[in-house]
Parts: structure tokens; sequence; C-alpha cells
């Protein structure tokens, strides 16, 4: 799908709204007219035959709420514009998007920001504005698999490969020097970036990184691509929404996670729907199978860890034994192992926040953050 089906998928969206819309003015009416045929009907009858009415009609009107955006995303607008660099990996051409946004008044450094396994480069927003106001320029792409960027029918994934795409598009810009701030799965592949260029990255910053436990050696058993692709083949919005609630911002929920559900939900909800949960089969796999805690103790730089304790994520929890499952995740503990594990690590705790503090508690999160970048200028 090309990005000129923007509009088309933007109409697609509107239309959706309109139809259901129109449903929820024409059901009372339904209701009524279905009521006066049962009128020979007992009365507790007649309320649950318009009960069952209602829960057969409502399903597809549900669905039509949900949006559906292309297999790069198009429909779905991030806060900037989006760029593309094109380039060829494991013998086809594949298109990186990303941001590229510059601050006002430089202060000569980069960020380079990787986002997690339910997040986009759109999702690092505030973290942006917050950056490119302290005069940082920012890169922020969406990787190979993800997002606004190409969905592979074939790629071998590793987070060697995804570094190494990342480290092409900073050639093609002309970027050298970088601070590299990952987020969730983005925690591992920026260790593994750091692990492979260290002369090139001056800091790195690890924001409640999976990754801080091997699953395997702790008990989750394995999942093949298939059976991850039958899982992520059931992606919804109310799955998103649950798991996000309860495991990003610990039970908590505001208007404004809103739009990054309707983000994954309207991906996993459009035409490419089969080739997006392919490649997130794909991804699991990759994450699931290449542990970098045991190479912690080889980066060379400073690196910051920034740890919402009440974070309970852990890849596959929900398939481990219940007496394993509730030892898994313990980020109030992982983090001060990981901390140890690294050599020049700086460890903060939220200890109020979850997955996702920088989306939780912006404004707590941003000073931290920007204190610990200036403590390794």
């Amino acid at each position: 799908m090309s990005r000129s089906g923007d509009r088309t998928f933007t109409a697609l969206y509107i239309t959706s709204r309109c139809r259901c819309s129109t449903f929820y003015i024409l059901l009372p009416l339904a209701c009524g007219i279905f009521l006066l045929l049962m009128e020979s009907l007992p009365m507790p009858s007649r309320r649950l035959s318009c009960v069952a009415l209602l829960v057969a009609l409502s399903a597809p009107a549900l669905a039509a709420d949900t949006p559906s955006y292309g297999v790069q995303l198009e429909g779905f607008d991030y806060a900037w514009p989006v760029k593309y660099f094109t380039f060829t990996s494991q013998n086809q051409s594949l298109e990186m998007a990303y941001l590229d946004v510059q601050p006002a008044k430089a202060n000569g450094r980069t960020v380079v920001l990787m986002h997690g396994k339910n997040f986009c480069a759109g999702t690092w927003e505030t973290t942006i504005r917050d950056l490119t106001a302290a005069g940082y320029r920012v890169v922020a792409p969406d990787q190979i698999g993800f997002c606004k960027s190409t969905k592979p029918r074939q790629y071998q994934y590793t987070f060697q490969q995804l570094a190494d795409n990342t480290h092409a598009l900073l050639q093609h810009l002309g970027i050298d020097k970088v601070t590299v701030i990952g987020h969730s799965t983005g925690g591992m592949l920026a260790t593994r970036y750091a692990l492979l260029w260290p002369q090139q990255v001056q800091q790195l910053v690890m924001v409640n990184p999976i990754g801080l436990e091997d699953w395997k050696t702790r008990g989750v058993p394995y999942q093949t691509v298939d059976k991850w692709y039958q899982r992520e083949l059931k992606t919804s919005a109310d799955g998103i929404r649950q798991y996000e609630k309860n495991t990003y911002y610990v039970g908590e929920w505001k208007p404004e996670y809103e739009r990054w559900v309707t983000m994954l939900a309207g991906l996993n909800n459009g035409p490419g729907k089969q080739l997006v949960a392919w490649n997130s089969a794909l991804l699991y796999d990759m994450i699931y199978t290449q542990p970098v805690i045991y190479e912690f103790g080889e980066l060379q730089m400073p690196v910051l860890l920034m740890i919402g304790t009440r974070d309970n994520t852990a890849i596959g929890k929900d398939l481990a034994p219940p007496e394993i499952r509730q030892q898994l995740g313990n980020y109030a503990q992982l983090g001060k192992e990981a901390a140890r594990r690294i050599p020049r690590a700086t460890l903060v705790e939220f200890d109020d926040l979850g997955h996702a503090p920088q989306m939780q508690d912006p404004a707590r999160f941003h000073q931290a953050l920007l204190k610990g970048l200036e403590s390794a200028s």
C-alpha cells in the first residue's frame, strides 16, 4: 500500500464513523418495532428479546467504530511530517519511516529515539517536544515491520539487523555522534546498537526496557511463530486498552491515551492486517529468543536507566504456569539488578509509574530525563 492511499483511508474512516452514528439513531426505532411484534410474549421475555437484538446488532457497529488504517499506517498522522529512507536489505527494497525534528536553538547534540513493540515514532510526541525545546535534534524512526515502515512478507528479524538499518539511516543523514534512547523493546534494540557502535553512542538511555530477564530461563514456554500469528490476528481495541491500562498506566486511564489505542487498533483492523500480524509474530520470536541481558557488562558508555517500578511487563507471561507468572516482570527488582550489571549505570526510579512513564507523567519524566542528559554532556 503506497502513501498516496492516505486520503482513501481517511475517507473510509469517516464513512465508518457515519455508519456507526446512523446505527445508534435507528437502533431504538428497530427495538420498538421488534417489541410490537413480540406483544404476545410476557414482559420479561420481551426484555430479554430486546437485549438479544441489541447485542446482535451492536457487533457490526462497534467493529465499524474501529478505524481502518493502511499497512504502513496510512490514515493516521504524526505531529510532524514523516520522511522515508529507502534502502536495500535482505534482497528487497524497504522504506523506513522516520521523524527528523530540528530545534529552534541547537545545542549540538542529536538524540535517536527507539520505540517499543506496541509503540511508534509518533508516540514519542511529548518527548520530542521537550527535547527539541532543550536544543536537541531528534531522529525517531519507525523500525522495519512497525507502524509507517515496510512490513516485509519475508524477513530475518534480529536486533543486529534493525540496529544496522538504523545505522544506515544515520549515515544517510550525515549524523555521527548520538545519544540513543530506547523504550520497552526499543531498550533491547538500543542496547544492541550501543554494543555494535560504542564509539558513536555518547550516552545510552533505557526507559523501562523489556529483556531485563531472560524469559526462556525463567520458565516462559516457547511459542512458534505460527502461534504468535494466530494470537496477533485477534488484536482488538478493547484488548489493547485493557492491556495498556493494567501494564502501562498502573490501572489508570486518561483520554489522551485513547489516540494510541486507535493507532494500533486501526493498523490491525486494516486491509493489511494479516501482513501486520505476521510481522508482529516474527518480531515476538526475535524478542523472546534474542536476549541482551548477558551483555550488559560490555556497555562502555554512560547508561541512564529510567524505571517505572509498577511495571509488570514480561513477554509470554500469560503462557507461564501461575506460580512462575507472578514472579515475572518485577521492575522494582529488575531495574536495580540491571544497574548492578552495567558498569556506568545511573538508576532513576518512579515508584508510582508503570511501563510508559514518559506518557503517564510526562512533566516529571522529562525533567528527570533532561537532567540525566545534561550530566553526560
